[in-house]
């Protein structure tokens, strides 16, 4: 993967991510917060995992090394995680833009939320954080499905093609 292809993946990124908050926002307020026995208990506790992970990797990006997580209770709506995940969102835009590709590939130090040192290719970490964006997207997916609500696609093809000139 070289810089072009990260920022693809970012603005698919983001765009499913979108795509994903437009479905949960649907959800009545005791839905978005229900239960449901999986990774994180419900919709809203996934999507600020989400938010937490991909905002602890920029700032491990940036040199910086967070040992605390946004509790879910500080986003009580979806327009809240929204606002919150659109911020880190231009942030990590920025900061992609301003890197070489040799700083992509380049490996980086950062420690874990235990404060363990590692050392990772950034490229890596990167693929890495869309990726795991991705998994939990999944298990919305699921979760919307089991409150009875319509769940998105959020296929790259998906991208892709709404991206592709008409």
């Amino acid at each position: 993967m070289n810089k072009q292809d990260i920022l693809t993946l970012f603005e698919y990124n983001r765009w499913a991510t979108g795509r994903t908050l437009d479905a949960a926002e649907k959800l009545d307020a005791e839905a978005f917060v229900k239960d449901l026995r999986n990774s994180f208990p419900s919709v809203r506790d996934t999507l600020t995992h989400i938010l937490n992970a991909e905002w602890v990797w920029l700032k491990r990006w940036k040199g910086e090394s967070p040992s605390a997580w946004a509790s879910p209770a500080e986003f009580p709506t979806v327009a809240s995680l929204r606002k919150r995940l659109g911020e880190i969102d231009c942030e990590r835009e920025g900061f992609l833009k301003g890197l070489s590709e040799q700083q992509i590939a380049e490996p980086f130090s950062y420690k874990d939320m235990q404060g363990n040192p590692h050392r990772l290719p950034m490229i890596f970490t990167m693929q890495h954080v869309a990726n795991h964006s991705t998994y939990h997207r999944g298990q919305i997916t699921t979760m919307l499905r089991q409150l009875g609500a319509a769940a998105v696609s959020t296929d790259m093809s998906r991208f892709y093609a709404e991206k592709a000139p008409k």
